[in-house]
């Protein structure tokens, strides 16, 4: 066979090989592997930076897991994070940006609930689905008028309920309230009255103070000097260690309740005198190391907190929320792909409103009616110990 013919055979070959394969991948569509790319508006700075930034450290945490295990066959989760400064108008110019970004599939907003329920006009108009982890009602409710918002949060009327029941199981009859004046605040307590009215519980006086204040001697002299049984401590966690302190200095010898929005860090450092004996309602996995992991869910709740010790030194009982609330919007978003694995925000927010996952945070399940998902039975008791949260018992 002479060299020419050699050569145009091996050319023919190659040119049938190659409209071979061509003609293969023509007719079927092209996999999209493109990053899901999960905004997230934060206060890193300002007076709720401490939260924030727990936040944070808990989505790039979670974020470096999932794109690690392959999970997520070819695509990546990309996280972009900005500062809304622990201010309303800044967090609103913030998801707006987020909003007119197409690469954006789905945003996570912080613990700011006047930030969550501001940006409830801009979110639905621009359809982008937004999970908030601010525990204010008004952040998911009304559903038809928040179609595209959910929280992930533990729920007032929730943690009202679990805090009834301790106090009954205890026998205290009479309880002051330091609540925070703001939403959540306001709907706490009308939650723990509508409680106690089903109860011979007496709440004796309640104090509002705003979410910025540090200086609460004043507010707890005057809950302490009506010598309650028990004083229920219903603010961030800044203030609530502020509040344990004012209570401690004034000799107040009640018993201390927290309710979840309250709760922190693991370990209570130079709170931990002040705090000692306290209760405070929350999740199982603020205190899974004194779980057996008898399932799935625990045994994955335990390697959470061993991985985010490890990591950052110690544990904070939020990060758990912003975790599930990633892992909710990678799931949606595998979910809701085409057959091209194309993800549009209107076909992941379907998925979402149907969401159920036995979360870090406990079991979690969004319906068309409720998106608020974390469950009730999420909720349990913790109690200070030797300057850190135990489980209660």
């Amino acid at each position: 066979m002479s060299p020419i013919r050699s050569a145009t055979i091996v050319a023919l070959a190659s040119a049938v090989l190659a409209a071979t394969l061509t003609g293969c991948s023509f007719g079927a569509a092209e996999k999209d592997s493109s990053p899901i790319t999960i905004a997230a508006d934060l206060e890193l700075s300002g007076v709720a930076a401490p939260v924030g930034k727990a936040y944070q450290r808990a989505l790039e945490l979670k974020v470096d897991q999932l794109n690690s295990s392959g999970a997520l066959g070819d695509r990546k989760i990309r996280l972009v994070v900005k500062d809304n400064r622990s201010d309303a108008a800044e967090s609103l110019r913030n998801i707006g940006d987020f909003s007119n970004d197409a690469t954006v599939n789905a945003i996570i907003m912080g613990g700011c609930n006047q930030c969550a329920v501001d940006a409830v006009r801009t979110i639905n108009e621009r359809k982008v689905p937004t999970i908030a982890l601010a525990p204010s009602g008004a952040v998911a409710n009304p559903v038809p008028e928040r179609r595209y918002v959910f929280k992930l949060a533990p729920n007032a009327t929730d943690s009202a309920a679990a805090l009834t029941a301790e106090l009954r199981r205890r026998g205290i009859t009479e309880v002051g309230v330091l609540h925070s004046d703001d939403d959540y605040g306001r709907e706490g307590l009308t939650a723990l009255d509508a409680e106690f009215g089903k109860t011979t519980i007496k709440r004796v006086r309640a104090e509002a103070v705003r979410t910025t204040d540090t200086e609460l001697a004043a507010p707890v002299r005057r809950l302490t000097n009506r010598d309650p049984a028990a004083l229920i401590i219903w603010t961030p966690p800044e203030q609530a260690t502020l509040a344990a302190t004012a209570a401690d200095q004034s000799g107040y010898g009640g018993s201390l309740f927290f309710d979840a929005a309250a709760a922190g860090d693991l370990f209570l450092g130079g709170s931990g005198q002040a705090t000692e004996r306290a209760t405070l309602i929350f999740t199982q996995t603020m205190v899974i190391d004194d779980v057996i992991a008898t399932t799935p869910a625990k045994a994955a709740r335990r390697q959470w907190f061993q991985d985010y010790t490890a990591r950052f030194g110690g544990y904070n009982g939020l990060s758990s929320f912003a975790a599930d609330a990633v892992q909710l919007i990678a799931d949606s978003a595998l979910r809701s792909g085409g057959s091209d694995g194309r993800v549009d925000r209107d076909g992941l927010r379907d998925v979402l409103e149907t969401s159920q996952l036995d979360g870090l945070s406990g079991p979690i399940r969004m319906t068309p009616d409720n998106h608020s998902g974390l469950m009730p039975q999420a909720l349990t008791t913790l109690v200070a110990r030797g300057g850190r949260w135990r489980l209660a018992g």
